[in-house]
């Protein structure tokens, strides 16, 4: 019987899978195979942790995001709240300034009215009175015209008042 190189290659392909067997490469194959599997596996729900914890501090990120900008809408409310209040505070003040300078000033002219006139009455009386001395003492004199000046006097004393 001759045997060709076919079949010599046959016979050592099947020793050859007999000795992989022998040797348990199919297992440690299979180990290695199954390791990786777990290892994929294990990276996967490992992946799956992180990203449901990026995903809760992205959550937690906008809630704060918007707690934020909730705080800083409410401070800038605040804030035009409180200008509001002073300007509407400076305006009352100032109206107030004005009012009392205004009266002031209303006060203070009729005050140098008052005296202005009480001034007039003054000088009027006394050109009046040097008036009447004169004229008196160039038609009256004696006793007459000191009494005469006198009465005159208590007059225009009860007309100033």
């Amino acid at each position: 019987m001759s045997f060709d190189a076919s079949f010599w290659a046959l016979v050592a392909l099947i020793l050859f899978f007999a000795l992989l067997v022998y040797l348990k490469v199919p297992g440690v194959v299979s180990k290695a195979l199954d390791g990786r599997a777990d290892k994929i596996k294990s990276d996967l729900e490992e992946a799956r942790k992180l990203r449901e914890e990026a995903q809760q501090l992205l959550a937690e990120y906008q809630r704060k995001r918007k707690d934020a900008e909730a705080e800083a809408s409410e401070i800038v409310a605040a804030a035009k709240r409180e200008a509001d209040a002073l300007r509407e505070e400076a305006e009352l003040k100032t109206a107030d300034y004005v009012t009392r300078r205004t009266a002031q000033a209303e006060q203070k002219i009729a005050q140098a009215e008052s005296q202005a006139m009480a001034e007039v009455k003054s000088t009027a009386v006394d050109l009046a009175m040097d008036a009447a001395r004169d004229i008196i003492s160039s038609k009256v004199t004696g006793k007459a015209s000191t009494d005469m000046f006198k009465q005159s006097l208590a007059e225009v004393k009860a007309r100033m008042n």
